[in-house]
């Protein structure tokens, strides 16, 4: 069992796996604190939505990019996924409080393409700095 552990092609399908695992429950979780419909928003053609979930996804991936690279193992790579998730959940709230003039979910609901390109690149932006830290330990 042990050779089959160490084998490079299961470790890469192991480490892919879980992270689109991952994804899909992390977006399921923006979807709960979003207050539309990513998908369905998405469907209809909402280039704003589009570019915020895509921001999300590509966050996401990237954190475990850097997870995958500094982790010895499966676990230690899951437990700084998620931590590294967590803080760009944190950082959508952050947004939000820190824009009063306007409701970052409403304008993106409104394919405010502006407000979707913002709130990506801050989940992109950010999801590099998570992942240099966790390169850092």
């Amino acid at each position: 069992m042990e050779e089959f552990l160490q084998n490079p092609y299961v470790i890469v399908a192991a480490h892919s796996s879980i992270a689109l695992l991952a994804i899909i429950v992390f977006l399921a979780i923006f979807e709960m604190v979003t207050r539309y419909n990513n998908w369905k928003q998405i469907k209809e053609g909402n280039v704003a939505v589009a570019l915020s979930t895509g921001g999300k996804i590509f966050g996401i991936a990237n954190v475990f990019r850097f997870s995958i690279m500094h982790s010895d193992t499966l676990f230690q790579m899951i437990v700084w996924g998620i931590f590294g998730f967590f803080l760009l959940l944190v950082a959508y709230f952050i947004f939000e409080f820190l824009t009063p003039r306007f409701k970052v979910d409403e304008e993106i609901e409104k394919d405010n393409r502006a407000v979707g390109l913002l709130a990506a690149f801050i989940s992109i932006g950010l999801s590099f700095v998570i992942g240099a830290s966790i390169s850092t330990l």
